[in-house]
């Protein structure tokens, strides 16, 4: 009797759905289509958040940014909406189990966000555009909560971790095949080479920043713990991103990478710290030494962004005549100015697109300059707090980079499995990847770089809390 009920409803609901269908397609209503997806994707949110997680770092890549400039409103979707979704979710489960662990609340990177995240609260408040500013607030709320505190809870099993590296990696070799068959329809040139990853990702440099950071992780698939199959498998997308980190012609990419490369030697030299500073103390004396000869250098430097890929890299240090650096130079001036008018508070999360026009130099303006301002950010994501949240913006941002760099190393000297002492240490090169790129760019404002940068500090403080001992438990070998 209770099986035929059972039967009785879903046919009852089957027959409601394609008839609810057919109507709304005769009236060429063509969402409903979606409406089992979405019901599908709603489920899967409410019985396993870790799954939902999962999917949206799948997605993230694939996203599609959609504008209103009516309202003033840009989105990447379906993936922003999702993480609303998720950290929604995630407060109301908090309030109603209050289950989350304090070990993850008393470790140093997480004081340091919460203290960051503080401060981007008061400056909202006295922002001279508080509804920009809380915005700003919102989204940054919307990519920490579930990429570093949920995320933390996610990678307390290891075998999630390498989940949510393969769920990254794969959607991304996506991308890059699709703007290297794009790419290669223009030759290759170097003006292609901003859109051609369009609609994905906005620019080359965003798109070269996510790139870099992912690079180092698959050092980690190559290691003898993983077999034929993943290692062939690394090496196919590790090739994938080679060209499309050469062909993207993001000069930062490839400066941070080489840094990274640096200190990936330092750390697996057992490079003392001692020796580290005695070193950088010696360059620093060598380069004010010189500094004379050095600026003329730079000066007589007047290669521009080319086609040719090592006039490309020699055109990083022209300050004179490339267009993409001079306008750098002239956002920063333009930031400095306005810090000096606001040095405690600053100008509010979020505003400086919307500031920085009248603080313009007309003989710093460049051919890509606008009167209107109206040309993006800061261009740094050290400056771009400096203006927007005064200094202490600016060093809850530095501290949270401290805190991951001490944490990480005392954790990469204790481990002694050699898996994890990999892991701990490609992922803290990637997020190096992000820390020396974020000098002449900012991108921590959008989901393609934000997913990655906070994930990773989830990682290396799940590593750090859940998986720094020896008697790991027997999830904590699975290697995925």
């Amino acid at each position: 009797m209770l099986q035929t009920l059972k039967l009785k409803w879903i046919y009852s609901i089957s027959i409601s759905f394609i008839l609810l269908n057919a109507l709304f397609i005769y009236h060429e209503i063509y969402w409903i289509l979606l409406l089992p997806l979405a019901i599908a994707i709603v489920l899967l949110s409410l019985f396993s958040l870790d799954k939902f997680l999962l999917l949206i770092v799948f997605l993230t890549p694939l996203s599609v940014v959609i504008e209103n400039s009516d309202f003033n409103i840009g989105l990447s979707l379906p993936s922003e909406p999702l993480m609303f979704g998720a950290m929604i979710l995630f407060i109301f489960k908090l309030i109603h189990k209050n289950n989350f662990d304090n070990r993850v609340l008393k470790h140093p990177v997480t004081i340091a966000i919460i203290v960051s995240l503080l401060w981007t609260f008061v400056t909202s408040v006295t922002s001279v555009m508080p509804l920009v500013s809380f915005k700003f607030l919102l989204s940054r709320l919307w990519f920490i909560i579930p990429f570093y505190f949920i995320g933390t809870q996610l990678f307390h099993k290891y075998k999630n971790i390498n989940k949510f590296l393969w769920l990254s990696i794969i959607p991304i070799s996506i991308v890059v095949i699709y703007t290297i068959i794009n790419h290669a329809g223009y030759d290759f040139e170097h003006k292609p080479a901003h859109w051609v990853m369009s609609p994905f990702y906005n620019d080359h440099t965003s798109y070269g920043a996510v790139l870099a950071m992912f690079f180092p992780v698959f050092f980690l698939f190559l290691k003898d713990d993983y077999s034929k199959v993943v290692k062939s498998l690394a090496v196919f997308f590790m090739l994938v991103f080679i060209v499309g980190i050469v062909f993207s012609y993001t000069r930062a990419a490839w400066l941070s990478l080489g840094f990274a490369g640096i200190l990936g030697i330092i750390y697996l030299l057992k490079v003392r710290f001692l020796t580290l500073i005695l070193t950088t103390t010696i360059v620093l004396g060598l380069f004010f030494a010189f500094q004379a000869d050095l600026l003329m250098m730079i000066e007589k430097n007047r290669q521009d962004s080319s086609n040719n890929l090592t006039e490309h890299v020699q055109s990083m240090s022209n300050v004179t005549s490339d267009a993409s650096n001079l306008e750098r130079i002239n956002r920063w001036q333009s930031a400095l100015r306005m810090f000096i008018e606001k040095p405690v508070f600053g100008w509010g999360p979020g505003t400086y697109a919307f500031q920085y026009a009248p603080f313009q130099n007309s003989d710093e303006k460049t051919i890509i300059s606008t009167n209107a301002g109206d040309g993006g950010n800061a261009h740094s994501e050290y400056i771009g707090p400096l203006v927007e949240q005064g200094v202490i913006g600016m060093l809850s941002f530095i501290i949270i980079i401290i805190c991951v760099y001490y944490r990480s190393t005392l954790l990469y000297i204790r481990l002694k499995d050699s898996r994890k002492k990999t892991l701990v240490l490609v992922v803290l090169l990637g997020f190096t990847t992000y820390v020396i790129h974020g000098f002449l760019n900012n991108f921590l404002d959008t989901d393609k770089a934000a997913v990655p940068f906070w994930s990773f500090l989830a990682i290396l403080t799940a590593m750090d809390i859940f998986h720094s001992k020896e008697n790991a438990l027997p999830d904590d070998q699975q290697m995925g």
